[in-house]
């Protein structure tokens, strides 16, 4: 079992460079590659990045590519997304979640692969 809780959102204006964070606890955290999702009103969860389980790959969703920046610290059960130049269209409900899956396996993007999910934490873009 794996328990994640997110932090970081309110209110940004656009162009905005805010950080989230999710921090987990119960189970060993370097046995999960982590990932970002988010979910704006009336529309389907959707893919931001994932991370592997040592940190040494990544994936972006093209919407957020270079702009956003995953990461995580192992030692702190931590995982971050960095957002710079937010835009609007950025507004929305964001999710950490955890895959279990091999060392070596590169992050998924699929959220019905992950395992664990955090409540979510609302990031709103004002223009």
């Amino acid at each position: 079992q794996v328990e994640l809780v997110e932090s970081g959102g309110g209110l940004v204006q656009a162009g905005g460079s805010p950080r989230v964070s999710c921090a987990a606890s119960g189970r060993a955290f370097s046995d999960y590659a982590m990932g970002w999702f988010r979910q704006a009103p009336g529309k389907e969860r959707e893919f931001a990045a994932a991370i592997s389980r040592s940190g040494s790959r990544t994936s972006y969703a093209d919407s957020v590519k270079g702009r956003f920046t995953i990461s995580r610290d192992n030692a702190k059960n931590t995982v971050y997304l960095q957002m710079n130049g937010l835009k609007p269209e950025d507004t929305a409900v964001y999710y950490c979640a955890a895959d279990r899956i091999g060392v070596t396996t590169t992050p998924r993007r699929d959220p019905h692969e992950y395992d664990y999910w955090g409540q979510g934490t609302q990031v709103t873009v004002s223009s």
